[in-house]
């Protein structure tokens, strides 16, 4: 299996003019692969397909990415790109650690509400016992990003005695993944069970505050200190 090379970053541009037109036509079959196997799977996902929305070609598409699974993995590790960036973007350092957990969990929490065919690809990795994660140095180093943010804050809180519970930092990591993943990989069966829609804003909010809250009290936060 070819390994992707894709990273969060854009690599340097070369110094040439058909540059630019060959990184929007590899932007443009990620975006419609990303589609097309959040929709059909790896399996399912047709290369063919592709290439007649991006008005390119199969010879095209392997010249980029080498092979279906090539272009598979590319776009995964740019769905857990966005979702570290995101991360990355929010300041946590600067704020109290309490509202750095909070920011924390919301951002999490939203990027699964808006970014469903992320949940989907996951879903679907986890179909192929995580075949195509194992071959990403990409993605394993993006995840310990995530559990050094969390690191970070839980540090400063217990530095100024606000978190006063122990708790391993990748349980802390799961329970927030988890909840968020099942809100959006769950939403149709538990809404047609129950009778609920996850996606209502009342409902996203709620929601929200309660991981939020379970969060904190797993840190053992102790707010008049």
């Amino acid at each position: 299996m070819k390994v992707s090379k894709a990273r969060c970053m854009s690599e340097p541009a070369e110094k040439t003019t058909r540059r630019p037109d060959a990184e929007r036509t590899k932007a443009d079959i990620m975006r419609v692969a990303r589609e097309e196997f959040a929709e059909h799977g790896l399996a399912g996902g047709r290369v063919d397909a592709i290439a007649a929305r991006t008005q390119t070609t199969k010879r095209m598409i392997y010249y980029y990415f080498g092979s279906k699974e090539g272009l598979y993995l590319a776009v995964l590790e740019q769905a857990y790109c966005e979702i570290r960036d995101r991360e990355s973007k929010l300041s946590l350092a600067t704020l109290h650690p309490a509202e750095a957990i909070r920011q924390l969990v919301e951002a999490t929490a939203d990027h699964h509400d808006e970014s469903p065919d992320f949940v989907r690809l996951v879903c679907i990795e986890n179909i192929h016992y995580a075949r195509y994660l194992k071959g990403s140095e990409t993605i394993r180093t993006l995840n310990l990003t995530a559990i050094d943010t969390l690191a970070d804050i839980v540090a400063r809180g217990r530095a100024m005695g606000v978190f006063t519970k122990p708790i391993d930092l990748l349980d802390l990591h799961m329970f927030i993944s988890a909840i968020s993943f099942y809100r959006v990989g769950n939403r149709h069966s538990f809404g047609t069970l129950f009778g609920q829609d996850m996606g209502e804003p009342d409902v996203r909010t709620r929601h929200k505050r309660l991981l939020t809250d379970a969060v904190l009290g797993l840190l053992g936060y102790a707010e008049a200190a």
